[in-house]
């Protein structure tokens, strides 16, 4: 049984001081007065911050239900406190390794399969892929509805025109994720491309276990096409991952609300919300770029606070507004993450060692 070791080298602090301080200079450089924004930080309302702490375990927990119910479909057996456990472990991958877009995913389907064996991978990147399929979905929901809703006003064309790509870009990839995951021939068309390209690099050494690989992805890709058939005969069951997921997103942005109403900042509530809509669905679409920075640090957070600006909340209020944010969905998020991946992997090496010694006995 393997575990996942994690070491955090010079390198990785270097790319996180190198986030951090691109955020800072982004404040220096727009003049914004960091004194004031200290200020705000001390004077925030805590009840109602620690109600948006709060709410960081519970979109976990709806997001992991979600989820949860795609697996059980499939009857792939896991507990729904190991598919908690397992999404916070994911989302601990996904803010270490600046490739969000898969890393969360991949150790998701690592864990199960460690567990359960290699019998229900396809199973398991069904599942995975649908939830992503409904997330995305409902990202791009999202960041529609918050567009409209600021359309009820004069809105600046530069946020139209961005909140137009990233839904249109978002439906581009939703199509194409359908069409592979429909067309079984295409997708073994491109594995077997792959594995002949890794054929024409190896010279002809690892032939043996090319073929061995070749076959035993043809397999999982046959489960996950049959699993992904599955679930469209199963619309009660996508439909209960939807819902699920979209309260998950909600009680997210219900973070980002309870920010502004603990720093004091007080605006037309619908406005509000199409700000926070438009804002996050843009910055999220961000944080899934892998520019190679550990721990998201640094763009994410310059989107935020530049959306948050164009939108018209005042610079110091955005800063303070995505310092806040950022401390609940980025740094809290790392430390109950990091807590519950060494909990796991320490007890599976006590496994891996009682299943040793009693195998000597």
């Amino acid at each position: 049984m393997a575990s996942t070791k994690l070491r955090f080298t010079w390198k990785t602090l270097v790319m996180v001081l190198v986030g951090i301080i691109a955020f800072i200079l982004y404040l220096f450089i727009l003049r914004v007065d960091i004194p004031e924004i200290i200020i705000k930080i001390q004077s925030v309302n805590m009840p109602l911050y620690l109600l948006a702490a709060l709410l960081v375990f519970v979109e976990m927990f709806l997001y992991a239900l979600a989820w949860h119910s795609l697996l059980s479909f499939l009857s792939v057996k896991l507990s729904v406190l190991k598919s908690y456990l397992y999404v916070w472990y994911g989302n601990f991958m996904d803010i270490i390794i600046p490739a969000e877009s898969i890393s969360g995913e991949i150790s998701r389907a690592y864990l199960i399969t460690r567990e359960q064996g290699n019998a229900v991978s396809g199973k398991v990147a069904a599942s995975l892929v649908t939830h992503r399929l409904i997330g995305m979905s409902v990202g791009a929901a999202t960041i529609g509805t918050g567009t409209i809703m600021l359309l009820m006003e004069p809105v600046n064309p530069l946020i139209f025109n961005l909140s137009v790509f990233v839904t249109a870009a978002t439906i581009f990839f939703i199509v194409l994720l359908v069409i592979l995951c429909a067309k079984i021939n295409w997708t073994l068309k491109i594995i077997d491309r792959l594995i002949k390209i890794f054929g024409l690099i190896s010279k002809g050494r690892w032939k043996s276990k090319l073929a061995k690989a070749r076959e035993g992805v043809f397999k999982i890709i046959g489960t996950f096409h049959n699993s992904m058939k599955e679930y469209a005969h199963a619309p009660g069951v996508v439909l209960t991952s939807i819902v699920l997921t979209a309260f998950s997103w909600l009680s997210y942005l219900a973070i980002c609300y309870l920010v502004f109403l603990a720093l004091g900042f007080e605006n037309p509530f619908l406005n509000m919300i199409g700000i926070i809509f438009v804002t996050q669905s843009i910055t999220t679409a961000v944080k899934s770029i892998p520019i190679g920075i550990p721990f998201e640090v640094g763009l994410p957070e310059i989107t935020m606070t530049a959306l948050y600006v164009v939108l018209g909340i005042p610079f110091d209020v955005s800063a303070t507004a995505t310092i806040l944010t950022r401390i609940l969905s980025l740094w809290l998020k790392f430390f109950v993450g990091f807590a519950i991946q060494q909990w796991i992997e320490i007890s599976a090496i006590k496994a891996s060692l009682k299943a040793a010694k009693t195998d000597k006995g």
